[in-house]
């Protein structure tokens, strides 16, 4: 059924309580936020994914959404945001309640079912609403949209360091599982064998003893081999999740080291490994984001994961796509590094790639391209600070997700220093009017007007 109506819409209010208007700081930064990001439009993107009367009411739109805001800006678990929301009269005043509560909105597992809901377009809504937010604040110039930079970054899944004895182990212990779960007796689980075997390959490969090591890893392989056979005898007719899971053990079971494609994680299949040319990473295991960044300013305008590990220039087409759609507008510049050489891009928009000497190019334009590495910090600040280092969300949708809310809390984020820095300076303006005026030997209201005026 469709979200409930967000508390603050309730005009009758209660004698025996406070609202939180009068209890937050009007000035505060997240108050002036709250009251600029176009709520109504997302309640309408988003309320039409909801049934009209069948079921019970959803959760109010403008609390899932002012809780991934919170979470992707202060990089924060679903847990710990809905926990810290208890805490924070301004981060419920953001989410549209009429007075403070004392309890929990609700479970943090609903976070994960409504961005399931939601899906790309959704997560891609909430992007454009900080943009929008930028626009009405004037932190954000229409300008600043005509020049973006683009690149391309890895974003880690959350999954141990591939080995094959860890992934033979890991294949065989999940089979033993789900083979317990549909009441299967399989033969021999070999727990305690599978166990001791890890760890002499763990302890022959710290000791340099390699021939020891591959004899263990080969002896676990045989126990995986055994486990994928005897529950494919016992279990002839395996229903979806027990017939995924077979088929992934069964490729564990059958690649080589040169293989293409190969599974590095039992629980995400769909991990590949990327290697980026970094000094101290030669391997990352996660997939590839392209991003998206204006020139002038560092707003995030675009972040799309692209699986399969394709080559740079083969994603900038669709990242173009993206940035028409979230920021409503084409950029007519657009520059890239010469890992972008060749791209798959081919239309109106002027696409130029970083080179090491200015040449035959405009001075002009030569300055805009020496501004292209200043995607590099924001794509580190994307990872340490707004939740792109690790992808904890699952499947290739959590991919998605995550990649696009890590650029939209980021944004909040910045959305929030800079309504800080001009409650700020109005703060220190007025302060030195009030200071003019108590020094004006006169001090009549005339004065005192002019005054004013020139200060706003």
């Amino acid at each position: 059924m469709k979200p409930k109506p967000a508390p603050a819409d309730n005009l009758q209010g209660d004698l025996f309580r406070v609202e939180l208007r009068s209890l937050v700081d009007p000035d505060h930064a997240l108050v002036k936020l709250a009251d600029t990001v176009a709520w109504a439009r997302l309640e309408e993107v988003f309320g039409a994914l909801f049934c009209e009367d069948n079921g019970r009411p959803a959760h109010p739109t403008r609390l899932l959404v002012a809780l991934h805001y919170l979470k992707y800006s202060y990089d924060l678990s679903d847990a710990e945001v809905v926990a810290g929301w208890v805490e924070n009269p301004y981060w419920q005043y953001l989410s549209g309640m009429q007075f403070f509560e004392h309890r929990r909105p609700l479970e943090a597992s609903s976070l994960t079912r409504w961005r399931q809901r939601v899906g790309q377009a959704g997560a891609e809504a909430l992007l454009r609403a900080t943009l929008a937010a930028g626009l009405v604040l004037k932190a954000v110039t229409p300008a600043q949209l005509t020049r973006v930079n683009v690149d391309t970054t890895v974003q880690e899944a959350h999954v141990r360091f591939p080995t094959d004895a860890r992934l033979y182990d890991r294949a065989r212990e999940r089979l033993v599982k789900a083979a317990r779960r549909r009441g299967v007796a399989l033969r021999q689980s070999y727990t305690r064998v599978g166990k001791r075997l890890l760890l002499e390959v763990n302890r022959y490969a710290h000791a340099r003893q390699m021939r020891r090591a591959a004899r263990a890893t080969k002896k676990l392989k045989t126990l995986l081999g055994r486990t994928l056979r005897d529950l494919a005898r016992q279990a002839s007719a395996p229903d979806a999740e027990l017939k995924t899971l077979l088929e992934t053990g069964q490729r564990i079971f059958a690649q080589q080291r040169q293989d293409k494609g190969k599974i590095y994680s039992v629980h995400a299949p769909h991990t590949e490994c990327i290697a980026k040319g970094k000094a101290h990473k030669r391997y990352e295991f996660g997939c590839k984001v392209a991003v998206a960044a204006t020139s002038r300013g560092g707003w995030f305008v675009a972040a799309r994961a692209a699986h399969g590990n394709p080559y740079d220039g083969h994603t900038l087409a669709a990242t173009l796509e993206q940035i028409g759609r979230v920021a409503a507008r084409s950029p007519e510049h657009v520059f890239v590094d010469q890992g972008f050489r060749g791209h798959d891009y081919s239309g109106p928009i002027q696409v130029h790639v970083d080179k090491q000497r200015r040449g035959t190019l405009p001075r002009r334009l030569w300055r805009w391209m020496k501004r292209r590495a200043a995607i590099e910090p924001g794509i580190g600040h994307l990872k340490q600070e707004h939740r792109m280092d690790r992808n904890r969300l699952k499947g290739q949708s959590g991919d998605m997700f995550n990649a696009i809310l890590s650029a939209a809390g980021m944004n909040f984020r910045k959305l929030l220093a800079h309504a800080a820095t001009v409650c700020a300076l109005l703060l220190a303006l007025l302060r030195v009017v009030l200071q003019r005026i108590a020094r004006t030997q006169s001090g009549n209201t005339q004065d005192m007007t002019a005054l004013l005026m020139q200060a706003v």
